[in-house]
């Protein structure tokens, strides 16, 4: 059983970045779902009056030089202690009244909550199609490669424990962060819950920042790479066998010739074919080492959340 939190202190984080159309009434929506929350808002080197505005609602606004939503993150989670933290964005698109909900499952004890818009309006809301087709490619390749059932992998609406806060790692710089998270946290194998929200495109006149290509390269980049340090046995140990596999077929053309003919005739291949199969070793080898060091990584992440968890219990004593 979780530790029951009396008055728990509560955290809601809105990254911003030229959010002035909408930052108002999301300050003002999240006041009204979580009154005693403190509402901060982190301005991005905004070139408009969203730091102003937010101010003028009652928002702890603070200013982050670093450009890019993985540096945001960063600085709100090394900046902020509370007991629970609600992570939205400016833009309005993410509905407040689902936070206290949220809050809830954090405190049953929870590690992330998820606001899956996935599951609700958000294919009918979102009217560009290369952003579906990014979110399903995205949550597929995922769920295949972690054997998971996430539904929403990339929503930027999520709320978290302290111990997450203070032990997730953040590496991304940009909208990639989200991926990262979800794959740090079915890495390690915390506790998720989803809960379905009712995502709301964009008000006229707000623009995304998002690019959709270069933005999806950053993803598609960022899973590789998790994959490669967090699963580094299936990927160096399958491309290993796929080099050697490849290296063992040009060895058997030059062994069938040499049986025939009584003569290599093709040594260079014979040469190439010998290196393609003591790569494909090396990289097999590799894997199972690099394994080894995830484990113990895992190993060391769970020794660190049991020491944080630890302190969070004796705050609240």
């Amino acid at each position: 059983m979780p530790e029951v939190i009396e008055d728990p202190t509560i955290a809601v984080l809105l990254p911003c970045y030229n959010e002035e159309v909408t930052i108002g009434k999301v300050v003002r929506d999240f006041r009204e779902a979580l009154p005693d929350a403190v509402i901060y808002v982190y301005d991005n080197n905004s070139t408009d009056r969203t730091a102003q505005i937010a101010a003028a609602e009652g928002a702890v606004v603070r200013k982050e030089p670093r450009q890019g939503k993985g540096n945001v993150i960063r600085a709100m989670f090394e900046d902020i202690d509370a007991d629970v933290y609600v992570m939205a964005d400016g833009d309005d698109t993410y509905p407040a009244d689902a936070a206290p909900s949220m809050v809830d499952k954090v405190l049953e004890g929870y590690d992330m909550v998820i606001g899956d818009r996935l599951s609700s309006t958000y294919f009918q809301e979102n009217k560009r199609p290369f952003h579906n087709f990014g979110n399903r490619l995205v949550r597929d390749s995922i769920n295949g490669l972690f054997h998971a059932q996430v539904t929403d992998i990339m929503t930027g609406y999520r709320a978290f424990s302290f111990t997450f806060v203070k032990t997730y790692p953040v590496l991304s710089h940009g909208f990639e962060v989200e991926t990262e998270m979800t794959i740090h946290s079915l890495n390690n194998n915390l506790r998720l819950y989803e809960m379905p929200i009712k995502y709301r495109d964009r008000p006229a006149g707000s623009v995304s920042k998002l690019n959709t290509v270069a933005d999806g390269i950053k993803v598609m980049s960022t899973i590789f790479r998790m994959i490669r340090e967090y699963e580094p046995l299936p990927f160096f140990s399958g491309l290993g066998l796929i080099i050697s596999l490849i290296g063992v077929i040009l060895c058997s053309t030059v062994t069938v010739e040499f049986i025939r003919t009584g003569l290599v005739e093709h040594f260079p291949t014979l040469i190439g074919a010998v290196m393609l199969v003591i790569t494909g070793l090396l990289l097999i080898i590799t894997g199972i080492i690099l394994d080894v060091i995830a484990k113990n990584n895992r190993k060391n992440f769970l020794v660190q959340t049991n020491y944080f968890s630890l302190i969070h219990k004796g705050k609240n004593i």
